[in-house]
């Protein structure tokens, strides 16, 4: 068998410039022609690595440790929405006046002055639901 086009190919294929690249790609297709069975070991990790090997475009692009920084940013940005809407939420007054028993009790009346489901509501006749309460 001849000698490998590239050995240890995990180590030493990143590192080389993309035009040393190109030719070993080229010189590794000429190697893949040939008879498959005579094709040394060696080659065919660096054909492998070559072809889905991360390096260049392949290479990820997330470092260990990234998700970690995701999920404590995610975490942090719950915690200071959720603060800042309970500071605000507790600061105002709760003034909503449709939930005065008065307002309730007067739509009541508009609902039966403008005869608001007559069938089976608060229109009809012999109703004993509370309406809008």
């Amino acid at each position: 068998a001849s000698a490998p086009v590239l050995a240890q190919a995990e180590q030493t294929f990143a590192t080389l410039p993309h035009s040393e690249q190109v030719q070993v790609i080229k010189r590794l297709n000429e190697v893949m022609k040939g008879d498959w069975n005579k094709v040394a070991l060696e080659d065919k990790k660096a054909i492998y690595y070559a072809t889905y090997g991360p390096h260049n475009h392949r290479r990820p692009h997330t470092k260990a440790g990234d998700n970690t920084k995701v999920l404590i940013g995610v975490i942090a940005t719950l915690v200071v929405s959720i603060t800042a809407s309970s500071l605000i939420r507790s600061s105002g007054k709760f003034c909503n006046r449709t939930l005065t028993k008065e307002w309730q009790e007067a739509s009541n009346e508009i609902a039966r002055e403008a005869n608001l489901n007559p069938i089976s509501g608060i229109s009809s006749e012999g109703y004993s639901g509370k309406g809008f309460v």
